[in-house]
């Protein structure tokens, strides 16, 4: 009996210590997926949309992002991430301004494209 306990003893230990990891990276566990309300604006050659009261919808799709906008403005897709603390966070000066920050809590956008620039300071 005494080797019984034992036995299921470490077969306990072990599920427990191959199951934890310490190395998760948060931007895996898509904890950034949801909807984030507050400020948004759209700006393109056609005009200008800002909203104080808009929301942002994040889904993750493999490696993309995919921002959905209310009130009508159009939607950014297909944004690479890439990986860091806590955070999302995507530059690229040579194409233009394209600033990303996402945390389990806010949001904050500033991403230009082909002529249209996205902001967003949203939280949830």
């Amino acid at each position: 009996m005494k080797k019984l306990i034992t036995f299921l003893g470490m077969i306990c230990l072990s599920a427990v210590l191959f199951s934890c990891s310490k190395s998760d990276d948060p931007a895996d566990n898509d904890i950034f997926v949801g909807t984030y309300k507050g400020s948004i604006g759209y700006k393109s050659s056609d005009g200008e949309q800002n909203s104080d009261k808009g929301s942002v919808t994040v889904a993750k799709v493999g490696d993309d992002y995919y921002f959905r906008f209310s009130d009508g403005i159009e939607d950014l897709s297909g944004v690479k991430m890439q990986k860091g603390n806590n955070n999302l966070i995507n530059i690229d000066l040579e194409e233009g301004l394209k600033v990303i920050r996402i945390t389990a809590s806010t949001l904050i956008i500033k991403y230009s494209k082909d002529g249209k620039t996205w902001t967003a300071n949203a939280s949830r």
